[in-house]
């Protein structure tokens, strides 16, 4: 049985407040990072099955912008922050310490900015998740590649083994002035860290 169907609402209440203090908490380090007003809009949070998560960013075959990091600590995971390639030219217009770079694809000093966004807003989700647990998640060095879904998620499984079978999805859009940025966060807990996280949140499956 998957994760997402041994979950009471009350779970999926807790997973969504923490999704949304880790959205406020990317919203002011974006704010900073960018120095002008960010909003976020509410978080979609929901869990699906590991099979089901490229078909969240258009497909597997689908090119995307993918930062991969692996959470080590009380809870090994796997954490993606993923958004296609027009998303990220827009994020990337309203820096102002950046040229604006026209072409389609992406030079170094692009690629180093969204390394770094990637890392903020990835962070935050992470802190506020560990702040609810209280259990130790530290990431490690961001990686970041412009590949189809499917070969990015792949990459984590040859990295590191075997995935847990059920990810935290969570959707994320950045809103400055009339502009929207839309961004999924995938956190993939290896097969045990799940039971780990909800017996922390003192919600441990019945």
């Amino acid at each position: 049985m998957h994760l997402f169907e041994r979950l009471g609402e009350f779970k999926l209440d807790v997973l969504k407040e923490v999704g949304n203090i880790g959205a406020g908490n990317a919203a002011t380090a974006l704010s900073r990072l960018l120095n002008r007003p960010i909003d976020m809009a509410v978080p979609k949070v929901r869990l699906l099955p590991f099979e089901e998560i490229a078909d969240e960013v258009g497909g597997a075959e689908h090119v995307v912008i993918a930062i991969y990091f692996r959470v080590e600590g009380d809870a090994p995971s796997h954490l993606f922050f993923m958004f296609d390639t027009d998303a990220a030219k827009r994020l990337l217009s309203h820096l102002e310490a950046l040229p604006l770079d026209t072409n389609q694809w992406f030079n170094d000093m692009e690629l180093s900015a969204l390394s770094e966004i990637g890392n903020i807003l990835a962070g935050s989700y992470l802190s506020s998740l560990a702040d609810f647990t209280h259990l130790a998640m530290s990431p490690t060095v961001p990686q970041l590649a412009i590949d189809m879904a499917g070969a990015v998620l792949n990459y984590g499984i040859l990295q590191y083994g075997e995935m847990g079978d059920s990810a935290l999805l969570i959707d994320t859009k950045f809103l400055q002035d009339c502009d929207e940025v839309q961004g999924t966060f995938f956190l993939i807990p290896d097969p045990d860290s799940f039971d780990k996280i909800f017996a922390a949140l003192g919600v441990p499956f019945e």
